[in-house]
C-alpha cells in the first residue's frame, strides 16, 4: 500500500514518543533522494528515515545500515552545518496531508536560539524535502520546483513554504456520523464502498478502504446500494479512533513469501491464502517491507549502465553465433563441390569451352532401382576452360573447408563470451553494495568493454575486496564470491591448497570456497558450502542441484581467459536443495 495520511499520522505519534528531544549526532544521505538522521534518544541510539523518492516515499526508523557515498551531497552538507546538535523537539503531521514537520531547536550563527524546520512531503512523485528557517522562509529542497515544473506551486530557496494544493476533500478524523451518512446518500448506489471513501474522504488508502468495507459488509467490494450506510460509518470510526487513541497493529500480508501490502491495522479481506505476520513498531514493519525492495530497486538504478550494456552484448552475440551456425552449415556443401570438380577432371576429354552445364556420370553412386550409375548435371562457366572450371570448383571446396575450421573455432569464442556475459548477469543479480557494482565495472572495462561504458574509466587506486562471508555448522569460515573479480580473489589468492573449493555444475555461478586451516571438515561442512555455492547460483530455486568441490590446488586459472574462468579435474560432486533461510542464517553480517 502507499504510505498514506493515516500511516504518517501513526509513525508521527510513534516518532515522538521515542524521539522526542532525541539530539542529532549525525546526518547522511545514502540516496539521492533519502535522508537519515542519526541520534541520541531516550531509549538509545536510533536512525531516522526519511524517503522522498517517487517509489517508496516514508519516514520511519530503520536498522538498516547503507553505504554512504564517498562525497556528501550539498543538501546533506547544509543539514549538517544547521541541525547537528539539533534537538528535535516534535513531529507533526500537518492537517490529515502526507506532510510532516520536523521541528529542530538549535542555535543560529550568532549563537542565539532558534528553530528551524525539516518538512517532509510523502506523496509519491510528488514528495519532497524541505529545510526552512524560522519564519518558514525556505533555505533549500531536496528537489526544487519553479515555474517550468509548476504554475500552481513553487518550491525554491528565498520563498515562504505553503503546503501543496489542497484536494478538496473533508478530513476523517473529524467527521461526523450525518456526515458521512448525508455523503452516503448524496452519491448514485451502484459506486464501491470503499471508492467513495478514497473519494470524498482524504489520506485513506485503496487498502484501509476495503478494510473498513469488509468488517461492515463481510465484502470488500460491496456497493453502496442496499447496504446500510450507518454500519459502514461505525467500522469507519471504529477504525479512526484506534488511530487516534494509537492501537495499531503493525503488520504485513505475504502472498507465497512476498510482501505485498503492509499496515497499522490487520487486513484481514486478503483471506486465508495470503500470510499476516505482525510487528512491534510501525517502523519495524516498514523495514522489513523495504529492505529487500529499496536494494534491488537501488541496485537496479546504479547499474543500468551496465545492464544496458550487457544485454546489447548479449543481443549482439546470440545474433552473431545464428549468422555463423548458418554460415557452418553452408559448408556442408563442400564436398560436393570437391565431387564436382572431381567428375570434370575425369571427363575433361568430354567438355568444351563455352558449355554451360553438362551431365555426367558417377561412377561412385549406383541406383539400384535404375540398375544403373547416377548422372550429375554440373552448372559451368562458359568464360572458362574445362580445366578452370574444375579449379573452380576446387577452390569453392577448400574455401568452405577452410571457413567450417575457422566458423567453428569463432563460435565457441563467441559461446564462451556469451557465457562470460551471463556470469556478469549473474553476479549483478548478486550484488549488495555500490562496491560491487565498482568492482563489476573495473571488471568489464579490463575486460574489453570500456568504450561500451560512457565516460567509464577504471579505479586506479586497488581495493581489497569484500566477498561474503559465512560460518559453517561447525563454525567453518566459507568465502563466496559475488562477482568475477571477487571469485578471481578469494580462489587464487586467499585460498590455500588445503581448503575446499565449490562452484555449481554447467552454470554461472559463485566461487565459494570453504576455510579448513589444515584440518578435515566434518561432512556436514561440506553440506553447508555446497548450499552456499548452489544457492548462489542461476541454478537457485532448483531440486537437487549439482555442486562439484575439490581441494583449491587442483583449481587452475585459464590463461588469457574472462576473469573467473578456471579448468579442475579429479572432483566430486553433491547434490543438494539449498533453502533461503539456512543461507542467512550462516551468514556473518558485517
Amino acid at each position: 500500500m502507499p504510505f498514506d495520511a493515516c500511516m504518517l499520522y501513526c509513525i508521527t505519534n510513534e516518532i515522538n514518543n521515542v524521539a522526542g528531544g532525541g539530539r542529532i549526532e549525525k546526518i547522511y544521505q545514502p540516496e539521492r533522494d533519502e535522508i537519515i538522521l542519526q541520534m541520541r534518544t531516550r531509549e538509545g541510539g536510533r536512525r531516522l528515515l526519511i524517503n522522498a523518492g517517487s517509489n517508496n516515499p516514508r519516514i520511519s526508523f530503520t536498522t538498516t545500515q547503507k553505504e554512504n557515498p564517498m562525497q556528501a551531497p550539498m543538501f546533506c552538507m547544509l543539514l549538517r552545518k544547521h541541525l547537528t546538535g539539533a534537538l528535535l523537539s516534535s513531529v507533526e503531521q500537518i492537517g490529515f496531508e502526507r506532510v510532516a514537520k520536523l521541528t529542530f531547536e538549535t542555535r543560529d550563527e550568532m549563537g542565539f536560539e532558534c528553530k528551524k524546520y525539516l518538512i517532509a512531503e510523502v506523496m509519491s512523485k510528488y514528495s519532497n524535502l524541505i529545510f526552512a528557517d524560522e519564519s518558514m522562509k525556505v533555505i533549500a529542497a531536496l528537489k526544487t520546483v519553479d515555474f517550468t515544473t509548476s504554475s500552481l506551486r513553487q518550491v525554491l530557496p528565498g520563498m515562504r513554504y505553503e503546503l501543496p494544493p489542497a484536494q478538496n476533500k473533508k478530513n476523517p478524523l473529524v467527521t461526523s456520523k450525518d456526515e458521512f451518512c448525508g455523503l452516503a446518500a448524496s452519491v448514485e448506489g451502484n459506486i464501491k464502498a470503499y471508492k467513495f471513501i478514497t473519494t470524498f474522504y482524504m489520506g485513506i488508502s485503496t487498502a484501509v478502504a476495503r478494510e473498513i468495507v469488509y468488517e461492515a459488509t463481510g465484502e470488500f467490494d460491496s456497493t453502496l446500494s442496499g447496504f446500510n450506510a450507518q454500519k459502514i460509518y461505525a467500522c469507519f470510526n471504529s477504525v479512526f479512533d484506534k488511530i487516534k487513541s494509537g492501537c495499531t497493529t503493525p503488520s504485513i500480508v505475504y502472498d507465497k513469501q512476498i510482501p505485498i501490502e503492509f499496515s497499522f491495522l490487520d487486513l484481514s479481506h486478503y483471506g486465508s491464502s495470503a500470510e499476516y505476520k505482525h510487528f512491534g513498531s510501525l517502523s519495524d514493519a516498514l523495514d522489513s517491507f523495504y529492505a529487500e525492495r529499496d536494494k534491488e530497486q537501488r541496485i537496479k538504478q546504479r547499474a543500468s549502465d551496465i545492464m544496458k550494456m550487457l544485454t546489447n552484448a548479449e543481443s549482439r552475440l546470440i545474433k552473431k553465433i545464428g549468422s555463423q551456425e548458418k554460415e557452418l552449415a553452408d559448408c556442408a556443401k563442400g564436398e560436393e563441390y570437391k565431387k564436382k570438380g572431381d567428375l570434370i577432371t575425369s571427363n575433361i576429354y568430354l567438355l568444351r569451352r563455352g558449355d554451360k552445364a553438362v551431365e555426367l556420370i558417377d561412377y561412385e553412386s549406383w541406383n539400384e532401382e535404375a540398375s544403373d550409375f547416377d548422372r550429375t548435371i554440373i552448372e559451368l562457366d562458359e568464360r572458362l576452360s574445362p580445366a578452370a572450371n574444375a579449379q573452380r570448383y576446387f577452390k569453392l571446396y577448400n574455401k568452405s573447408k577452410n571457413a567450417k575450421v575457422e566458423l567453428t573455432k569463432q563460435i565457441e569464442i563467441a559461446r564462451k563470451e556469451l557465457e562470460y556475459i551471463y556470469s556478469v548477469f549473474d553476479a549483478l543479480a548478486k550484488s549488495e553494495t555500490a562496491m560491487d557494482l565498482t568492482e563489476i565495472r573495473d571488471e568489464l572495462y579490463r575486460s574489453g568493454y570500456a568504450s561500451k561504458m560512457k565516460g567509464y574509466a577504471a579505479s586506479k587506486k586497488a581495493h581489497k575486496p569484500t566477498p561474503s562471508e559465512f560460518r559453517s555448522t561447525n563454525g567453518y569460515k566459507i568465502l563466496c564470491g559475488k562477482n568475477n573479480f571477487q571469485n578471481e580473489y578469494i580462489t587464487h589468492q586467499i585460498a590455500e591448497k588445503s581448503d575446499y573449493w565449490f562452484h555449481a555444475k554447467n552454470v554461472a555461478g559463485s566461487h565459494v570456497i570453504l576455510i579448513t586451516n589444515g584440518e578435515e571438515p566434518p561432512a556436514e561442512d561440506f553440506t553447508d558450502a555446497c548450499e552456499i555455492a548452489a544457492y548462489h547460483s542461476k541454478a537457485q530455486g532448483g531440486q537437487q542441484i549439482e555442486v562439484d568441490y575439490l581441494l583449491c590446488k587442483g583449481v587452475k586459472k585459464v590463461p588469457g581467459a574472462k576473469p573467473g574462468f578456471v579448468v579442475y579435474h579429479n572432483n566430486w560432486s553433491a547434490y543438494v536443495t539449498p533453502t533461503e533461510s539456512k543461507i542467512q542464517s550462516m551468514r556473518i553480517k558485517k
